[in-house]
Parts: structure tokens; sequence; C-alpha cells
């Protein structure tokens, strides 16, 4: 048996949603972040004319905004550094840090934490420095330094490996991550990706692209992936660590396995063999009898799919496990490149969390190829409520044969945190007056979403697992009838303006044995934009 790895911390940007919590709203409300871009922006964001009128030329992607935006201060870059940086390593940079606020850590208290990550082949590097000497301005910028950077960044000596693998590398990155922290290598492990792809691409005869600009995993109509931009980062650690320091837990990762196809006819025709293979290592792995939904790869081509579904049959048969239910996120945001598989697994981790699927976008007719009935498996067209113990199988697989499989399960449950009087001290930092605004708003509204949190447990969140900038202020409030609410304690009072004053309080004198962590807004970057000049950039 594996070690069993817990999900405490994680963080995305994608077309559409700019947190985990907005792409799980997104994917039940039905939003659609594809876009179509005009001849004018394609124009504008660099595309030759020639590939302009190429009837196979798909304008249609999964759009993020701001791209060409960065906090670059935050990170200590300055304004001519952050523009050379290319901009899916300031993608990464920043969502990296999410994780580990999401999780209720401050990085500069976890060094010994391990980074394995990726980022896709840059075309921003390639126009910035066209015609310029080979390597000049490019120190740090290749895919090469994509977790090194991380590590550099947030002060961590752990483990700091880059992963490239295709479409696998994040889900790659994931598993390496978690058989770090079972070989007890580091404690805390982040891992994830970000891709910005070229805004314009040829749909060829190989069917990868969608001519249509509709992913359309497992249907009838499906002819291929619409690609888009976006990050997903996680942090990791041992489930009983977790525990022991009072940690949210999103999900646990109870196994997990990588391989390759091998040998085949076709370097980019996948193998049916290799992903059963890794889906049944990584079945056995977590020593599980049942399974609640599989998160696919799901290309959204009608060979793929149908290996796929079939490779996944002939791994559950072998494994004796039954049938269940399909999805796949990419339909709904497009195809992430390296970091489709991290944010497969988020939304997974969503999914063994709250208890339900979502349905899959643009799915209306099965392909007829897949072997849906006869193996007991079934695509999601609307929301599925699952059964207790809740199990979730993610799959990624890479061009070029190396493939990844982990199986999630729902969190365990947590003893109630004991009760703690009020009123209650809640302190916030920022870099900035506007960021600290952002963050006073984000928390209001967020503990209006979420009434039954635990007001001790957010003023331990945020004195404890935050780091303290230079703009600082704090609210006395007492319980949640509205924490908004103003309440007289001269002790907190005192406390508080030794914080804002800018002064390190003994917490310990607050916050009693036994407080645990819980999910709070994350930092508000003051992004602004860092662009090369002579590099195309689209709208957005």
């Amino acid at each position: 048996m594996t070690e069993d790895i817990a999900i405490i911390g994680m963080a995305c940007r994608v077309p559409g949603a700019a947190d985990p919590d907005t792409l799980w709203r997104n994917l039940f409300a039905g939003v659609d972040p594809i876009r179509r871009y005009s001849d004018e922006e394609l124009r504008a964001a660099g595309v030759e004319e020639s590939l302009l009128r190429d009837p196979q030329l798909v304008r249609t992607v999964g759009h993020l905004d701001g791209i060409a935006d960065f906090d670059a201060e935050f990170f200590g870059y300055p304004a001519d550094e952050a523009a050379r940086l290319d901009p899916q390593h300031r993608l990464l940079l920043e969502t990296a840090w999410s994780a580990f606020e999401d999780a209720g850590y401050d990085p500069a208290s976890c060094p010994d934490t391990g980074v394995f990550a990726s980022v896709s082949p840059s075309w921003y590097e390639h126009y910035r420095l066209a015609g310029a000497w080979p390597g000049a301005h490019s120190v740090g910028t290749a895919t090469d330094h994509a977790a090194a950077r991380v590590s550099y960044a947030l002060g961590l000596s752990g483990p700091s490996l880059a992963v490239q693998s295709a479409c696998s590398s994040s889900l790659v990155a994931v598993c390496l991550a978690a058989q770090n922290l079972a070989d007890f290598r580091c404690d805390l492990a982040l891992a994830g990706a970000a891709a910005i792809p070229y805004p314009a691409r040829l749909a060829a005869d190989d069917g990868l692209v969608s001519l249509s600009g509709r992913c359309r995993t497992f249907d009838a109509d499906a002819d291929g992936s619409v690609f888009g931009s976006g990050a997903g980062v996680v942090l990791l650690k041992r489930l009983a660590d977790a525990l022991d320091d009072g940690d949210a837990v999103h999900a646990v990762i109870r196994g997990w396995a990588v391989n390759n196809d091998g040998d085949r006819p076709d370097y980019r025709t996948p193998s049916g063999n290799g992903q059963a293979a890794v889906v049944l290592e990584a079945l056995r792995a977590a020593e599980i009898d049942a399974v609640s939904y599989v998160e696919a790869h799901g290309s959204g081509t009608l060979l793929g799919d149908a290996l796929e579904v079939d490779a996944l049959d002939r791994a559950f048969r072998l494994a004796g496990i039954p049938g269940c239910l399909l999805g796949s996120v990419k339909p709904a945001i497009g195809h992430l490149d390296g970091a489709s598989g991290v944010v497969g697994l988020i939304k997974s981790a969503l999914v063994a969390r709250h208890g339900t699927v979502p349905p899959t976008a643009h799915f209306r007719r099965p392909n007829p190829h897949l072997p849906l009935s006869s193996g007991g498996f079934t695509v999601t067209t609307e929301p599925v409520d699952l059964a207790a113990p809740r199990r979730v199988g993610v799959s990624s697989f890479g061009l070029g044969g190396t493939n990844a499989h982990v199986i999630l399960e729902q969190p365990p449950p947590l003893p109630r945190p004991s009760a703690a009087p009020s009123p209650h001290l809640l302190v916030l930092s920022a870099r900035t007056p506007r960021a600290l605004a952002q963050t006073a708003a984000r928390l209001r509204e967020h503990l209006d979403r979420e009434p039954d949190l635990p007001l001790a447990d957010v003023a331990f969140t945020l004195a404890t697992g935050r780091r303290a900038w230079p703009c600082r202020q704090f609210e006395i409030v007492a319980d949640r009838s509205s924490a908004a609410q103003p309440a007289e304690s001269p002790e907190l009072a005192n406390l508080g303006r030794q914080w804002a004053e800018g002064g390190t309080p003994d917490w310990s004198a607050v916050f009693a044995p036994g407080r645990r962590r819980v999910w709070l807004p994350t930092y508000p970057f003051d992004r602004t934009r860092h662009w090369a000049k002579g590099v195309p950039v689209l709208p957005g």
C-alpha cells in the first residue's frame, strides 16, 4: 500500500475562472469561456497572413484574460526583467503562491518543500529574441527552469524538478511529488504547470485540433481538442502529518502510477495497452474495490476517446471493479496542454470533496465506438450525486506515450473544533492599500458564502497562515451573526494595534491548541502590464 497523500492547497487560473471555486461553479452553470478570435485580433497577435487564409486554421481557443499582466513588485522583479520573463513562468509563480495561501501556509515557514512543475515551449521567447544572439537574456526562462524559478522565488529548498512529458506533464508532476513525500524526501510538495499556447493552430489530418472549434469528448461528432491557456498547482502533504497539523484536506491521493506506451506503430498514436496498464497499476496501489467517477484525459478525438474507454474497461475488469461515471473538464475550458492534468485533478478533488459530478459540456450522443454499456461506464450529462466512499480516478496521457493515473478519495471526517469564546481578532495585511482593501472585501464575501466556518479558525488561519505585509488592518468581531459586526475587547484591541503598527504579537496567547486551518481567499495580486516590446499579444 502506498502512503496516503493529502491535497491541502489548490489554485488555478483557467479560461473563465481565476480560482477553483469559480471553476466549480462554472461547470454547473454551463459558462462557456471558449472564444473565437477575429482576423484582426489574430493579425495584431502576430499571426501570419498566409496562415489566416488557410481553411484549416482554428481561430477558437480557451481564452485567458490578462496574460500580459503580472504583479512584478510582489515577487521582487524590476519592470524590465519582468517583461523578459516568459508569461508562463509568471503565471506559474502567482498560482504557486496562491496554492500555499489556500492551504493556510506562508512559504517562508515551509522551506522543506519540493517543487515539480512544467511549462510549455515558449512562443513568447521566440518572438522576443528574434534576431538576437541565441541565448541573449534567456537565462532562467526555458522550460528546464520552471520548477527552479518557483523554488527560488518562494525560498523552497526541497527537490525541484522540471517535468516535461507533453500533455501529461502536470499529472506526472503530481505523481512525482506524491512519491517524494512517501519517500520522506520533503515534507510538502508543490505540483503543477502553466501553459500559454500560440493563439492559432492548424487542424491537421491527425485530428488533434478541432476544426469545428468545440471539444466534444466521447461524442459522436468529436473532431479534436480546442486548446487554451491556464495554470494549476496543488500543495501536497502526507495525510498523517496534515491531520496532526490541523490542515484542511480537499481530497486524499490513494494511489498513482506513471508509464510509457513503449513501442507502437506511430509515435503520435496512443496505445490502449499502455493506458490500461497505468490505470490498473494505480488501482492496485490504491487497494480499493470501487471507483465512483473517472476524470478522463478526454482529448475529443474519435480514436483517442475509443482507445481510452476501452483501456479503462480492460483495467477495471482486471481489477475486479465495476464501471463508473465518466467526464472531462476539457470541453468546458479547452485543452490546457501540460497544465490539463492538474486542472483535471483539481476538478476531481472538488468532486470527491463535494460529492457531485458536474455535467460534461457539449456531449450529446456517444461515439458509437465507445464500449460504454458493456463496461458499465456512463458519460455525465447532468449533475450526479455520489454515494460514499467517493473515489475518483484521473487520467492524463502525453503525446509520446507517457501516461499517468491518480486515484483520489474524499477527505476523511475531521473532529468538530472546540467552541471558542467570542469575540475574535481578524488581522489582514497586503503590500499595497488597494490590495488590502480587496483582501478585506473578498474575506467578507467569502464569510457570507460560508456561514458555517468557525470564526476562531478563520482568525487562526489569518494570523498564522499569511505573511505579514506592511499595509495592515484588524477587526474585532462577534460571533457568526455578522462577521463585520464590531465587538469590544480591550485585550484583543491591544494585540490588534500592536499588529497594525508592525509588531509581531504572541498568537499563542490568543489561540488555544486544536485550532484548524480553513480555506480563505488568497492574495489579490496587483497586476500591471509587463510585456516585451515587439511581442504581439491578444486583447484581454
